[in-house]
Order: C-alpha cells, then sequence, then structure tokens
C-alpha cells in the first residue's frame, strides 16, 4: 500500500509541474482534467448555510482587491457557480480535510467542517491564474478543470508574532491573520507581553498599558547596540480591539492564542507595579551605554524601574515569594479568558533568571514551606499553580521547554524551541507538543549568509525550514501521536516595520505550510522549487515584502593544494540562472564553470542573472596576508555550536567586520584556549601577527586573557617572540589584537590566545566559563 501511495504522490508532482500549475502546500491528490471553468462576475456563489458564508465573503474580498470583482451570494442553486457544501455529521473539530472539483460547469468545494471547507477555498485562490510581476488581470479568469482530495498532516499548524519588542496595529494583525489564512495556517500565537512592552488592556490594572506599554527609548543596531535613539516608544491594545480581532481570526478560521509572560520576561509589569518584583526598590538594571537619557533621569529622580531599553534576559522577574504575585496573574488571566475563546493560553515559562529568588526572603521562606530543594523547583511550582488556575477555568496551559525543568506541570503543552529535546522529553512522558525549535523555524533568523539586514544572528535560509521535520527519529509511533504540529516564531527585536516583518517570513512560511500540511512523502524540495516562482508573483500581487535570499549565492573558501592562496566555490540554490564573477582586479564578468583562485586582495562580486536579468548580487571583501591559505592546526577544536567552516576560517582571507556571533567566519571555544599552529611553507620575514576576536558579555564572550606568539624552524621546538608594543587592544567590540616584534625569520608560528576563565559576579553568566570568539589571523 505505501508503494501505491509513493507512485501517486510521484505522479501528483510530475503532474503539477507539467502543467504549471503551483499549490502550496501541496495536495494528497491531484487529477487534472480536459478543460477549464471561466470565472466572470456572472458567476454565482451558492451556499448551503450561514456556516459557510465566512468562506464565501473571504474570496469575494480577494477577488475584489485583487481581480477587480466579486460575485453574488446566494442559497440556491444555479449554473455557473462555485458551491460550498460542509458535513454536518462530521462531528472532529480539527478535521480540515476538504474535496475540490472543477469543471467546465462550475466549482464544487466540500468540507469535512467549515474549516475544511475554507482551506478549500484557499487552494481554489491558489488556482485562479497569477498575473506575472508588473502586469494585472482581469475577469474572465480561466481556471483548469481538476479534482482534489486534501487533508493535513498536522492539527496544530501555527505562526507566532512578538508585539512586545515592537508594536503592530490592529490593521498590520489582520494582515498578517490573512496571511496565515492563505497558506492554511490555522493558529496563530500572538506574544502580547514582554520586557519592553506589555500591549494588551486589563481594566484591573490600568497601569500595565499607561506606564508598561511605554518604554523611553531604544538600543540602536545589533545588540548590545551603537548607542540609545532617544525615543518614546509604544502602544497597546484596548480590549474591544483585542475581540475585533480575535473575530477576524475565527472568521478565517484560525485559533488566536494569547501569551502572558511569567514569571519571567517581566519587566514591563514590574514598571508598572514595581510590587510585583522581589526587590521593589532595586533600579531596573540596563547598561550605561544601551540607557536612554529620560531613564537617567527618572531614576535619578526616584522612579526606579523602567520598561527595558534593550534586547536579552533580566533578573527582575515576578516575585515567587508574594500571594500577592499570584492575585495579580490571576486577576489579569481572568481578563484575558473572557477575550479569548481558545482553549490554550500561553504562559511563556522560559528565560527565568533565579538571581532575585536566591537572594529574596519570601522566595526562599516559600520554598523551605514546600520542602522545595531548588530555585528550579520553585519555578515548577509557580507554573503548575498558574496552570491549576488555567485548568480550573477550562484552558489548557502552553508553555516553552523551561517549563519541564522541576517536573512538568500535569496538563501541559511544552512547545519546544531550545531544539527538539524538550519536546522529546514531554512526548516520551505522554504530553502534547508543538515543535518549534530555533534551528529551523526561528524566522527571526536571516535567511542570508551575506547578512543582508540586521537580524538577531542564526541562519535558516528556505531549504532549511522545507527540510525540517516535526517528528523526531527518538519518538516511536505511539510517542509521536503526542506532536501536535509546529509553528514559526517572529521575535521582533530587529523589525521595526511590517516590511520587515514579511520579508523575514516570506517565502519561508509558504515551505513551512508545505512541512506541516502535506504528507511526508509527497514533499520534494525541486518540486517546491518549481512552484515557488509562482509563489512569488502571488506575494507580487499581494504588494507583500519578501527575501529574494533564495537565489543568493553560497561561497565556500578552501585553501590550494600547494597552500599559496584561496580556492572559492560558487553555488546557489536558484536552478534557472547564471552564476557570474568579477575578480578584484577585474571588471568584467565572468561565467561561472568551477572553482577559481583568488590571489590578491580586494572586493569579489558575484550575481546570478536569469536571461541577463540580475537577480541577486553580492560582494566579499579579501584582505591576503603571508598567513592567508596555509597550512594551520589548533591544539583544542573550536565548539560544535561555533565551529566556523574549520580551523582554516581563521586563515581564509576574510574578516567578519559585522561582530554577528553566528557568522561563519568565527570559531567559538567555551572555556578552552584557541591555540594555533601555522605553517608558512618556508621561512618568511615577519615583525607583525594579528588576531580579531569578538567581546560580547552580555553573551558571555570575553576577550582572552592573554595573546602570546612563539616561532619555530621545524614546528616542534617554540620560543616566544618578545612584543615591542602592548597587544590587548581599547575598547570596542570586534577587535584587531595586533603584536609587534622586531623583524625575525621563521617557518612555523604558534599563536596561543588565552580564555578568559570564569565569568565573575554582577557579570551575566557568572559562574560559568566565558566564551572566545576568534576570527582571521593576519600575518605580516
Amino acid at each position: 500500500m505505501k508503494t501505491v501511495f509513493l507512485f501517486i504522490s510521484t505522479l501528483i508532482i510530475l503532474n503539477l509541474s507539467a502543467q504549471n500549475i503551483s499549490i502550496i502546500p501541496t495536495p494528497i491528490k491531484f487529477e487534472l482534467k480536459e478543460g477549464n471553468f471561466i470565472l466572470t462576475s456572472n458567476t454565482g456563489f451558492v451556499i448551503q448555510d450561514e456556516g459557510d458564508r465566512k468562506t464565501a465573503n473571504f474570496f469575494n474580498t480577494y477577488l475584489k482587491q485583487f481581480y477587480g470583482f466579486s460575485l453574488k451570494i446566494g442559497t440556491i442553486d444555479r449554473k455557473n457557480a462555485i458551491r460550498l457544501y460542509t458535513k454536518k455529521f462530521i462531528q472532529t473539530p480539527e478535521n480540515d480535510n476538504y474535496n475540490l472539483a472543477v469543471n467546465t460547469a462550475g466549482i464544487h468545494i466540500e468540507g469535512d467542517t467549515y474549516a475544511g471547507t475554507f482551506f478549500g477555498m484557499q487552494t481554489l485562490i491558489q488556482l485562479l491564474p497569477v498575473p506575472k510581476r508588473s502586469t494585472t488581470l482581469n475577469n474572465p479568469l480561466s481556471i483548469p478543470n481538476c479534482i482534489i482530495d486534501d487533508a493535513p498532516r498536522f492539527a496544530y499548524r501555527g505562526m507566532h508574532l512578538d508585539v512586545g519588542r515592537h508594536f503592530y496595529p490592529v490593521n498590520y494583525i489582520k494582515k498578517y491573520i490573512d496571511f496565515l489564512a492563505l497558506h492554511k495556517f490555522n493558529n496563530f500565537h500572538w506574544h502580547l507581553t514582554e520586557d519592553q512592552g506589555w500591549r494588551i488592556e486589563i481594566k484591573k490594572y490600568p497601569e500595565l498599558t499607561k506606564t508598561g506599554a511605554m518604554r523611553n527609548g531604544t538600543i540602536i543596531g545589533r545588540y548590545p547596540g551603537k548607542g540609545n535613539d532617544n525615543k518614546p516608544y509604544g502602544g497597546s491594545y484596548t480590549q474591544e480591539e483585542i475581540k475585533e480581532v480575535v473575530k477576524y481570526a475565527a472568521d478565517r478560521f484560525i485559533n488566536v492564542i494569547p501569551e502572558i509572560e511569567l514569571p519571567g520576561h517581566s519587566s514591563a509589569a514590574i514598571a508598572a507595579y514595581p510590587w510585583l518584583s522581589c526587590f521593589p526598590e532595586l533600579p531596573t538594571a540596563i547598561p550605561a551605554n544601551m540607557i536612554s537619557k529620560k531613564s537617567i533621569e527618572e531614576q535619578a529622580t526616584g522612579r526606579v524601574k523602567l520598561v527595558q531599553e534593550t534586547w536579552g534576559i533580566f533578573d527582575d522577574v515576578f516575585c515567587a515569594g508574594k500571594e500577592t504575585t499570584f492575585d495579580f496573574l490571576q486577576q489579569v488571566l481572568d481578563e484575558v479568558i473572557q477575550l479569548f475563546p481558545s482553549k490554550y493560553v500561553h504562559i511563556g515559562g522560559d528565560e527565568c533568571p533565579k538571581t532575585h529568588w536566591k537572594k529574596c526572603m519570601l522566595c526562599q521562606q516559600r520554598m523551605k514551606d514546600l520542602g522545595l530543594k531548588d530555585e528550579h523547583e520553585l519555578q515548577s511550582y509557580f507554573i503548575q499553580r498558574i496552570e491549576k488556575y488555567l485548568n480550573s477555568k477550562g484552558k489548557v496551559l502552553i508553555g516553552w521547554d523551561e517549563i519541564l525543568e522541576g517536573g512538568l506541570a500535569p496538563n501541559a503543552v511544552v512547545m519546544s524551541w531550545r531544539g527538539e529535546k524538550g519536546g522529546i522529553e514531554a512526548a516520551q512522558q505522554n504530553h502534547k507538543v508543538i515543535m518549534t525549535p530555533g534551528s529551523h523555524v526561528y524566522f527571526d533568523h536571516t535567511q542570508s549568509q551575506q547578512d543582508d539586514s540586521v537580524t538577531i544572528g542564526g541562519y535558516s535560509p528556505l531549504d532549511k525550514v522545507y527540510t525540517y521535520e516535526p517528528i523526531p527519529k527518538e519518538l516511536n509511533a505511539d510517542q509521536a501521536k503526542y506532536v501536535l504540529g509546529a509553528q514559526a516564531n517572529v521575535w521582533t527585536e530587529y523589525m521595526n516595520n511590517s516590511k520587515k516583518i514579511e520579508y523575514m517570513i516570506f517565502p519561508r512560511m509558504a515551505a513551512l505550510s508545505e512541512v506541516l500540511w502535506s504528507t511526508k512523502e509527497s514533499r520534494n524540495w525541486k518540486n517546491f522549487e518549481s512552484r515557488l516562482n509562482t509563489q512569488l508573483n502571488r506575494y507580487d500581487l499581494w504588494k507583500a515584502n519578501y527575501s529574494k535570499a533564495y537565489a543568493e549565492i553560497n561561497l565556500t573558501i578552501k585553501p590550494t593544494t600547494n597552500n599559496e592562496f584561496v580556492l572559492v566555490e560558487l553555488k546557489s540554490n536558484y536552478k534557472n540562472g547564471m552564476i557570474k564573477y568579477q575578480l578584484p582586479d577585474q571588471t568584467n564578468w565572468i561565467n561561472y564553470t568551477s572553482p577559481f583562485i583568488i590571489s590578491g586582495s580586494g572586493n569579489l562580486k558575484y550575481a546570478v542573472f536569469e536571461n541577463d536579468k540580475l537577480l541577486s548580487a553580492s560582494g566579499q571583501m579579501f584582505s591576503l596576508n603571508k598567513a592567508t591559505g596555509k597550512k594551520i592546526t589548533l591544539t583544542n577544536s573550536a565548539s560544535k555550536n561555533y565551529p566556523g567552516d574549520g580551523a582554516f576560517t581563521l586563515l581564509n582571507g576574510i574578516q567578519n567586520t559585522k561582530g554577528t556571533v553566528r557568522s561563519r567566519e568565527f570559531l567559538g571555544f567555551s572555556g578552552t584556549d584557541c591555540e594555533a599552529i601555522i605553517d608558512l611553507g618556508k621561512k618568511e620575514t615577519i615583525f607583525k601577527i594579528s588576531a580579531a576576536v569578538l567581546r560580547q558579555e552580555s553573551s558571555w564572550i570575553y576577550l582572552p586573557s592573554s595573546f602570546e606568539v612563539q616561532m619555530s624552524d621545524d614546528g616542534i621546538h617554540f620560543k616566544t617572540i618578545p612584543h615591542l608594543n602592548s597587544p590587548m587592544p581599547l575598547d570596542s567590540n570586534i577587535r584587531k589584537m595586533e603584536y609587534f616584534f622586531p623583524p625575525v625569520e621563521t617557518r612555523f608560528i604558534k599563536i596561543l590566545l588565552k580564555s578568559y576563565g570564569t565569568i565573575p559576579e554582577g557579570k551575566p553568566g557568572a559562574g560559568n566559563k566565558a566564551w572566545l570568539f576568534v576570527d582571521e589571523i593576519e600575518i605580516f
């Protein structure tokens, strides 16, 4: 039976591709027929009952907005019509199955549920002709005759949006929900509270939005930033606006899940009501280089608690030792529950430092009274107490995978973000799981290796999203049933406008939609890629901003066989284009056919062309020196989390000038030294050695404690070269440590960058081993 199914899936893929029909996500069964149905303004819309009117209205709105006409909706059958029919006898609430049939006489969509009928309508929208870029289409519209039987693989298909770091008005939230609907997602996870802003009106506690929704400024650039913009920033939703959004989503068969962060990420709430903190008189900690002028003035005149102005994890969290904390949260949740009919309420539960709890007499007394052995168990008590309250109100708690620490709440759903480990553990304990690992579905990560805009870091290109499999191989068949589905998370530290959001979610959202809807067997990257161009035309039709990183060129650099120069290899996932390049000392474009040598410093340019039309272009600056391309050996291997492209990364002629922690140009060492031996191949006269390192103490990354250089003629016996200067640099984030000495002649160079050691008290990560990040090593 499986062989037959795979054969059918293959036929579907070939059929869709051959006919240039682009349906994303790909359906279970697709059969193309001869002929077409011609849709015009005279076509009728026949609904069985009022339950299907939402679907008809959505289609009409789409037609009117993008094709300039709409259809008359009625309940009496007629010729030349789109007919909607929803089965009433199907009782499974999450059954989104549908059948769609198109023939010359009309279109029939039949859903097992109203939601199924609605998602069938989304497929019909994708059968509409899509105008090419810069052209328009009016009626009539030709739709191919076909039969489609389809159903989703996963019941939970989610997209998240953080409005705490940056606020988005109701009109854009509605547009975002439309994007979800058009991709067959059915859950919108609305992240409403954060350290940087509380966005939902709570009538019992008006200061939450009066005070907690506004911050005095925001850091400039990528953390740790280049100062503060000193511009007041904020916004919030009234309860009436919340109801409006919830109804709008319900009309599109999308469930809205609110998130109220606790016990961590609570600075904004504490700024509004300082008594929620363990230490109400302790000023909010904002580093001197990140705090706004107004906040400095306010703290100087007595207002100690502030809404956070920078990104990260903060020690000031809800006090677990005060009953008033739980009274507050229960009253907040009472109002939230009234606004959101969703059976789920997300309470966060992630990234909660225990620093204040360890010092708080009330928290320590709570632990003693309950017999808790540590602060992790105190957090578990906190989460389980909130869960019991939500359960008493008929709600189910969702939390990030940190809620596993200290013992999992009995009925909680785990959202696994720190990889899949938490989700695997929860499923093995028979807990429901939603997979959302940062490795594949964090849409705040860059889509481009070229770092084309400021992001939080990481690299999740389109093909990586598409290849994600939500069921981990570690789970058996029974355990796999606890995986409800998956979602992508959109954290907005570096998304301060709607165009940036769209740039970050598209086209990755299309890839994830197919992961969650289509069968595992029917997914095929090459076929998806062939359908992608039509999907991008749809994005143009919608005037949605999307990334073109799918067509970018990936650069791979290797040493030449004689270790004299570097060899460059260019690859693009876009198979329809031609790669061309310009060498640093040339102006003519060369067709790329095989790896080539870079033998001089300067900017290498490379681009993808299609029919001589430029699709994407980029460049890479090379700075060659006596070390470039040479043999290098590391005594200690770099961390598997930050391996770069191996030891040769340090001698490839490229420097990471932007300081992106997850750049391939950095090697990260966790608590170990970076000791490198470089073979120059022959004796050379040298007088200076530099090493580029990174300092980002908020991320536990410290400068080395010392920088030493040794030389050898045989590669075995080394002696230290006395330096003429202090190699430790002045204060900055990316640092080039330079080691000067009288000219010497040698072949082997040993470079020793010693780890800082243990992070001191009062610093983020205190007590842990510091990271050492090393970029390019240069020899002159």
